[in-house]
């Protein structure tokens, strides 16, 4: 028998995640300041561009290979494998199209199917070898990343996923379609990314004037 079994605790919800989420502006500072004169350049550029444009999870986007950015018909379309295995495809941004386009040219990735689509460096070369990264490369690269861009250090590969719901909400996507896109099995894990609410309430706090 379990003593704590009858023990009443205090009820605990949350309505949105902890996630910090990109402010307006940022995410687009955080792309510009990124050099492309290399192919370690461009290759962060882009793997930022995947979280940003589609808010697949950092696992998914370090396992991509080259042969899972592919034509369908006039548009390309992106495969993750996700948790528990589960492929899902997604059409891609025209603008991340323009982006991994001339990324993958650079670097002679677009011959390479089997190559991993966002390999590590070769040490300080700036150019490419055939391993791929891990979570832990992406997240010290970010961290570089926004203390180049002069953004705040607590911003995660997570943070690209609350914003990109939070922004694709705000632009008249429906919840279900976010869900969809987020790879998510239920809404209510989708609705603890969406930040509107934060800023509907900072709007209202703003109006509190002494």
């Amino acid at each position: 028998m379990n003593p704590a079994r009858e023990v009443k605790t205090e009820r605990f919800s949350r309505t949105e995640g902890k996630t910090p989420a990109f402010v307006e502006g940022e995410v687009q500072r955080l792309l510009g300041v990124v050099e492309t004169s290399t192919h370690t350049g461009l290759r962060d550029r882009d793997l930022l561009g995947v979280l940003a444009y589609t808010f697949a999870r950092i696992g998914a986007v370090v396992n991509l290979k080259v042969e899972d950015y592919y034509p369908s018909g006039k548009r390309f379309l992106l495969r993750f494998t996700e948790k528990g295995g589960k492929e899902k495809e997604l059409p891609v941004h025209h603008k991340l199209e323009e982006l991994l386009d001339q990324y993958l040219k650079a670097a002679g990735l677009e011959k390479e199917p089997q190559s991993p689509l966002f390999p590590a460096a070769l040490r300080k070369t700036g150019k490419l070898s055939r391993r791929p990264l891990v979570r832990t490369d992406v997240a010290d690269m970010l961290k570089r990343r926004l203390k180049q861009a002069g953004l705040p250090a607590h911003y995660s590969p997570h943070s690209f996923r609350a914003t990109g719901i939070t922004n694709f909400l705000e632009n008249d996507g429906t919840l279900e379609a976010a869900q969809r896109i987020a790879g998510h099995a239920d809404s209510r894990t989708t609705k603890l990314y969406d930040r509107r609410g934060q800023k509907v309430l900072l709007e209202d706090l703003e109006r509190i004037r002494y």
